[in-house]
């Protein structure tokens, strides 16, 4: 969970819970599809809270200079 930034609702928080819940788990002992099920859990819930947060936005560099340019001609 580096990169996503926790959200504030009830839900996003059960989310983060199961992760670190799944985190401080040992895995040692369990069989190879329990881990693969396990993989897939945390996937979605990563896709879940990327979902939840609202992305974000996301400019190229060829943007940013298309935006520059724009203003420098507009004012």
């Amino acid at each position: 969970m580096d990169a996503i930034r926790p959200p504030e609702s009830a839900y996003a928080n059960t989310l983060i819970a199961r992760l670190d819940e799944i985190n401080t788990m040992d895995k040692s002992n369990l069989r190879s599809s329990e881990k693969r099920k396990l993989r897939k859990e945390v996937r979605s819930i990563k896709r879940e809270l990327k979902a939840v947060s609202g992305g974000g936005v996301y400019l190229s560099v060829g943007a940013i200079i298309i935006i520059i340019l724009l203003l420098i001609l507009l004012l």
